[in-house]
């Protein structure tokens, strides 16, 4: 259970930090910066609330 967690934590990061790439690449390019702040909100949301569980374990 707990490297379910790490492989969350990971996409989570990746999401964070390659939001505009990601962005990029699979929507259109209206509205990219909507996209990428809300890329990166939920990849950090997705990350702390792994990380709590993690430590929870």
């Amino acid at each position: 259970m707990k490297l379910v967690l790490w492989i969350i934590i990971a996409i989570g990061i990746t999401a964070i930090f390659d939001a505009r790439q990601i962005s990029t690449k699979y929507f259109p390019s209206k509205d990219i910066n909507l996209i990428v702040k809300v890329m990166k909100a939920m990849g950090f949301l997705v990350c702390i609330i792994s990380g709590f569980f993690l430590c929870i374990m």
